[in-house]
């Protein structure tokens, strides 16, 4: 089997099984030996959030000097940015080499999703790869999540809960985190990011108190001497001296879960290697795409994937950084997304929308998208081709000292990242 035969027989399943449960993820694993039992994880649920804590969590540890896997999705360039060690993709033969091995195997079960098969390539891969640890980024949910096939993570973790797949997951923050906390394992440490909706706390105090689980909440005010811009964030917090790279005030709380997690790693799990330097460093150097990404400086580009209300509130309160200087969004959603609660968050910070569709068969056509962005929007404008409405809006920067930013959809994110770095290059 080649790369390119490895993608498209993933890409022939179903993203996820229409019938909740662990029973087939539970079957392939048994079938393949069971790896992820021999793997020590870090597993991380949460609505938004979930990749850049991820991504400074892998940081620290492998800051520390420990060989660190880490699994997320979406991917943003390349399919296998899903599946990493020492921030290292998976190589394509290898993939090949284990989706072949895996086929057939998930082919005896039946019914495998695309999600439970990559999410069995990861554990297969960082197994042979000697792992020291593996930061676990839930696809969906949580309690039926095929990450949470595993039976004793070292910590678990959970970013901030807020409305979106409410038709899988539940219409209210309670039910939301309720799908969330099914990660929690009777006596390991859940380490939840500060600021939470306190409906949301009030549901991980219940499960932690039903499975005998400590839970360390963060305090935001510790963190001091905050020094802000586009660029990123400085701060101090406890004795650590943190230099955030991704910008807005969200990537505080983000940073201090990693903080928090490392610190249980450190005292409770054996990872004594994790000292201030350690933490400092891991934080310092995080890269993680489209999550208020810089893409050009002059004029200001940004790339953002907040495809919900909550991650599209923080991008909001993230944009006061850029000052009074008029934003102009490319703007594009998939229709099962909640875009009024998007285009009401958004949308005031905007002096005008550029609405596309994202290259997804899930893509709310530009013209509907532009029909719902005008109602809260001075202007909004709909245009067929993504590159054309990006070449319409740099010219809209240059001309009023403005700034681009793209969001909406982490497909979007995708084709413009793409085109942005085409273009550059």
């Amino acid at each position: 089997m080649t790369y390119h035969e490895a993608l498209t027989y993933i890409h022939s399943l179903k993203r996820f099984s229409k019938k909740a449960g662990l029973e087939r993820i539970a079957a392939l694993m048994e079938l393949l030996g069971n790896p992820q039992d021999t793997l020590k994880i870090v597993h991380v649920a949460g609505t938004n959030g979930k990749g850049s804590t991820v991504a400074m969590t892998a940081g620290i540890l492998r800051a520390a000097g420990y060989r660190t896997g880490m699994y997320v999705s979406p991917f943003i360039l390349d399919f296998r940015e899903r599946i990493q060690v020492d921030r290292e993709m998976i190589p394509p033969d290898a993939l090949a080499e284990i989706v072949a091995y895996i086929r057939p195997l998930a082919e005896q079960v039946g019914g495998v999703a695309e999600f439970e098969l990559v999410t069995a390539a990861a554990f297969v891969y960082f197994a042979q790869q000697n792992c020291d640890a593996v930061v676990l980024e839930v696809g969906i949910g949580g309690r039926f999540d095929a990450t949470n096939v595993i039976k004793k993570p070292l910590l678990t973790v959970i970013t901030a809960i807020g409305l979106d797949h409410t038709d899988i997951l539940g219409d209210t923050v309670e039910k939301i985190a309720f799908e969330k906390c099914g990660i929690i394992k009777s006596g390991v440490p859940l380490v939840a990011c500060p600021g939470q909706d306190i409906s949301a706390v009030a549901v991980m105090m219940e499960q932690c108190a039903q499975k005998g689980c400590v839970l360390v909440q963060p305090n935001l005010e510790a963190a001091q001497n905050v020094r802000q811009d586009v660029f990123g964030t400085d701060l101090d917090y406890q004795i650590y001296h943190l230099h955030i790279p991704l910008a807005g005030s969200h990537q505080i709380s983000n940073a201090l879960t990693a903080v928090e997690a490392a610190s249980q790693l450190k005292l409770y799990c054996g990872f004594g290697k994790l000292d201030q330097n350690a933490i400092e460093e891991g934080i310092a150097s995080v890269q993680f795409p489209a999550r208020m990404e810089i893409m050009s400086r002059e004029p200001l580009v940004i790339l953002d994937g907040a495809h919900n209300p909550a991650g599209a509130k923080v991008l909001a309160d993230a944009l006061a950084l850029v000052g009074t200087k008029p934003v102009t969004a490319i703007l594009g959603m998939l229709a099962d997304k909640n875009i009024r609660g998007v285009l009401e968050q958004l949308a005031p910070n905007l002096a005008r929308i550029f609405c596309v569709a994202p290259d997804n068969p899930r893509a709310l056509p530009a013209r509907e998208l532009a029909e719902e962005a005008g109602a809260l929007c001075a202007s909004a404008q709909a245009f067929s081709d993504v590159r054309e409405a990006y070449q319409a809006a740099l010219a809209r920067a240059k001309a009023e000292n403005g700034v681009v930013l793209i969001c909406g959809s982490l497909y979007l994110a995708s084709e413009m990242r793409r085109i942005i770095l085409s273009d550059t290059q």
